[in-house]
This record gives structure tokens, sequence and C-alpha cells, in this order.
């Protein structure tokens, strides 16, 4: 529940000797984390942004990924049944929102679970959160520009005849050299958010309505193509391909909390983050399972194999006319680009956070004067995003941005548990309903879905948090900026 009034400030707490705390424990005070706000190397970043506009952020970061994008790839495994699946990962995506949303409105900073695991659980845990919020992010971006892409190439051949070269179109692997699309999505949202936190949210608004509009066209006109044939078998491949697709499409709900890394450029970051966060969850879960309720009544389960352009086929199926798939196909560009955008936006401010701490290069934390927005970071961010989104294919991005969100999710849920333990005296802006139980039900969610995902997943995410150890133990960990500094864990016991 809201609470009115609430405010960061909180009574300062003893500082503990630094040299009796386990450096791979200590903890950022959460007082040390508000009061940094917005300071960067150079300059600050600008409160600019309101309700509507964080609310659109998490909408335009999250909205359109799996419906344009993933839902060829998770009917498969689920049939009609999709529909729970949506749902199933809505949950999944609930519980964890609800620790966002009182993290959020506690401790507003850039990091988003990052910071919060900085201050509950101790620096190693921080490093590991945002080792995965690098994989959530900056590989969803790369993911999303794929699909941008194909629906770039339905376009031009809806209104040109015109068909992009396969050389040009696809990574190695998929009978390509350089997928360029993904790769000029990627630089467009660079420039946008060069621009300035407050020209980049106009812009996603913009966008994010457009989308919007197209979801609900679709429905409207693949409607009269529903047969209610098409929802029979339910459950073709039981629970387990329920579950299976939906840690697939968990990966359509990423970006619900990227209202939560622009902490630091909210006008009202206790009330409006936490108010932002679960609004947008629940209008995009809600659009969501309306527009899987009619693909897979208008299409049957069988015919989505190999398809990630759904949405624009069942269009022609249903109408036997191009109109209506350009006209999605165009929603589906614009769209797309607004999570590319959005999600782009997060990762360069988690980063920023992290640098600020010392744990990366001082130049992800720099920020330019005159726009406010740390430029440095923003160019090389989109730079590696675009060079991998041009190299590798979409399957096995998509789940191992899940692998790596659910775990910085699971991680967030034990954060507000500690959190109140350790800090009961705070004002909270939002509290998540009964807890710990709420945080708890998230953990395991979360947990559940992590098992759902296939051994090579696995071993990928293996991969990335060994290379992050490395990174961690070679740099980070004799860079931080808390090294010296006081540290509160021993007096907060």
């Amino acid at each position: 529940m809201l609470d009115q009034g609430a405010s960061p400030q909180t009574p300062k707490i003893p500082g503990g000797r630094q040299g009796g705390v386990p450096r791979l424990t200590r903890r950022k005070p959460v007082e040390m984390l508000v009061a940094e706000g917005g300071q960067g190397e150079g300059g600050e970043l600008r409160r600019s942004l309101g309700l509507w506009q964080l609310t659109m952020i998490s909408i335009g970061a999250t909205l359109g990924t799996g419906i344009f994008v993933v839902l060829g790839e998770a009917v498969p495994d689920a049939g009609p049944a999709v529909i729970v699946s949506f749902v199933l990962a809505g949950l999944t995506a609930l519980f964890s929102a609800f620790s966002y949303a009182e993290l959020a409105g506690t401790i507003p900073v850039a990091g988003s679970s990052y910071s919060y695991a900085y201050a509950t659980m101790g620096e190693l845990v921080a490093w590991v959160c945002g080792w995965c919020l690098l994989l959530e992010y900056g590989v969803s971006v790369a993911a999303v520009a794929v699909g941008w892409g194909q629906y770039i190439d339905e376009l031009l051949h809806g209104t040109l005849g015109l068909n992009l070269p396969q050389a040009l179109s696809a990574p190695p692997g998929e009978g390509g050299l350089f997928n360029v699309p993904a790769l000029v999505v990627v630089l467009l949202a660079m420039a946008f958010l060069l621009g300035g936190a407050r020209e980049s949210a106009r812009a996603n608004t913009v966008m994010v309505t457009v989308k919007v509009i197209a979801l609900l066209l679709f429905c409207a006109v693949a409607a009269a193509g529903i047969r209610a044939g098409n929802y029979q078998p339910f459950m073709p491949l039981g629970m387990a391909g329920v579950s299976a697709a939906g840690a697939t499409l968990f990966f359509s709900y990423i970006g619900f909390d990227a209202a939560s890394t622009a902490g630091e450029e909210a006008k009202d970051p206790q009330r409006d983050l936490p108010r932002a966060i679960l609004l947008s969850l629940v209008l995009v879960t809600a659009l969501y399972c309306l527009v899987a309720a009619v693909a897979v009544g208008a299409l049957p389960w069988h015919r989505f194999e190999g398809s990630e352009a759904a949405l624009s086929g069942i269009l022609h199926n249903v109408t036997g006319q191009g109109f209506w798939p350009t006209l999605l196909a165009f929603g589906a560009v614009v769209a797309i680009a607004s999570v590319v955008l959005t999600v782009l936006y997060g990762q360069t401010r988690i980063l920023f956070a992290m640098s600020r701490d010392g744990l990366v290069p001082a130049v992800f934390s720099k920020v330019d004067p005159r726009s406010g927005t740390p430029r440095a970071n923003t160019v090389i961010v989109s730079a590696f995003c675009g060079t991998l989104a041009a190299a590798v294919p979409l399957g096995n991005l998509a789940d191992a941005t899940s692998i790596g969100t659910l775990f910085a999710f699971g991680l967030v849920n034990v954060a507000v548990i500690v959190l109140r333990r350790t800090r009961p005296e705070m004002r909270r802006a939002f509290r998540v309903p009964l807890s710990p139980l709420f945080p708890l039900v998230g953990l395991g969610l979360c947990l559940w879905m992590m098992f759902s995902l296939d051994a090579v997943t696995w071993g990928v995410f293996g991969a990335w948090m060994a290379v992050g150890a490395v990174v961690y133990f070679g740099y980070g960990i004799r860079r931080s900026r808390l090294r010296t500094a006081p540290d509160p864990a021993s007096t907060e016991e």
C-alpha cells in the first residue's frame, strides 16, 4: 500500500569500522546512496520525469517484445495455453514488481536492483546482481533489435514490394553476414538518448501510443478469424510446456523495472516510481493476454512454428489483403524501436551507478554538463549492443536474457526482506503486501522459471557469471569506493 508523504530521509546510523567488515560483504548505506543521487563525473543527471513519463518508460521497455517477437517461439511449446503462460509469467513479474515498488520508493537511485542489493546484501551480491542486469538489459536490446529488422523487411515488402538482402538482414549462422537493420535501430535510440532524458521520454510516449493502437487494431481485425476449434486441445503439451513457454515469455516482461533506473531523474521518485512500476505491469499483462487469445484463436497453434512475425501472418490469413499486415508491421517497427530506446536507457543508468561506485571504469559515470546525460556511457553501450545484435541469433539471446532477469529479480525479493529486518524504522512510500510472504513467493517463482530453462541457457549463464567473477576480482574489488569508507553492517544487526 502507498504511504503518502513518505520521505527518503531516515535516521542516520553509526558507521562501523571498515577494517572489521569483510570486503565482499561491505554494504553501502541507504543514506549514502540517496545523497549521491544524480551526481556523476563532471555533472549531474537532471530531474525532469513525472509519473506519466515514468509509466511510459516502463511500458515502452516492456510492451511489444513478447507479442511481436517471441510469441512465435512460445506457442509451439504451450499451444493455445500460451495465454496461461503469459499469465504465469505476468504473476512471476508481479510479485517481483511489488518488491521493486517498495525498494524504488525507499532507495530512489539510478542503479535499480544493483543498488538495492548493495544496501542490503553487500558488495559481492550487488556485483552479481549488476552483472545480471548487464545481461538482462544489454542482451535484450540486441535481441529486440533483431526482431525490429524482421518487421522492417515486412514493411518494405508490403509497401514497396522489396525485401532486404539476406546477407545484410541476418547474423552469421542464419544465412547472413551482418544484420544492418538491428544495428541501425540501436544507433537511432542512441541519438535520442544523447539529446537528454526529457526529450527521449517525449519520443517514447509517442511510440508507446502508436504501438498500443496497433495491437488493439490487430485484435479488432483478427477477431473475425477466430475459430473455436483452434483452442482444442487447449494444453497439448501439458503443464511442462506451459511452464517452458512461460519462462521464455518472461522475456516479454523485461522492462517493467525500467522506471526504477530513472530514480535520479524523477521529479518525485518516492511517490511516482512505485506507481509507475505497478501500473505499467498491469496494463501490459492485460494487453498481452488479449492479443495472445486472439492470435491462437485465429491461427492453429502448430502453424506458429518458426514464425517470428506471427501477427502479420495472421492478419494476412484472416483478411487476404496486404494492407493490414503492412499497417501492423509499421506499428511493430515503432513498438520495438521504443523497447530498444527505453531498455538501452536503463542499461546506461545501471552502468552509471556501478561506475560511480568504482566497480566499472569512471567513463561510464561521466555526465555531460550541457545535456545532463552520460554521453560516453551511451555511445559505448550502444556500440556494444548494436554489434551484438548484428552477430547473434535471436533465440539464444532471448533465453539468456530471461535467466539473467530472473536471477536479478530473485535478489530484489530477498533485498526487501533483508531491509525490512535491518532497517525497520525507514519510511517507505510503498510496502509489499503480506511481507515476507509475497517476496518469498516471488523468489520461489523466479527460481521455478529459471529451472524451466534448458541446459544450454544455464551454460551461457554460468559462463557469463564466470566472466563477471574475473572482472570483479581483477578490477572492481580493488577500485571500490567503499574500500576505505565506514560500513554500518556491524551495527545493523
